[in-house]
């Protein structure tokens, strides 16, 4: 749900905001929508999986699976996206 906020700026940073929406051809509001969803996206940025996550993967054992060899990439990228989202 949408709510309604007020935000006061300087004339010139006002201007400028238009001119961007305008050059994308969005709406003001779509544009602070925007940025404020990048702002929140961004603030805090994701480390690198630590180390021994992929040492966990190393000598697992029997999987049962018979398409390891053709989509190991794909498997490990499942295990170390899991460890970073820990």
């Amino acid at each position: 749900m949408k709510a309604r906020t007020m935000v006061y700026l300087e004339s010139e940073e006002l201007h400028a905001l238009r001119v961007e929406a305008a050059k994308e051809g969005i709406s003001l509001a779509e544009l602070m929508r925007r940025l404020v969803r990048h702002h929140i996206e961004n603030r805090h940025p994701k480390s690198a999986p630590r180390t021994n996550a992929y040492l966990k993967i190393v000598a697992l054992g029997s999987s049962g699976r018979k398409d390891i060899s053709e989509r190991h990439d794909h498997y490990l990228g499942e295990v170390l996206l899991r460890e970073h989202s820990r």
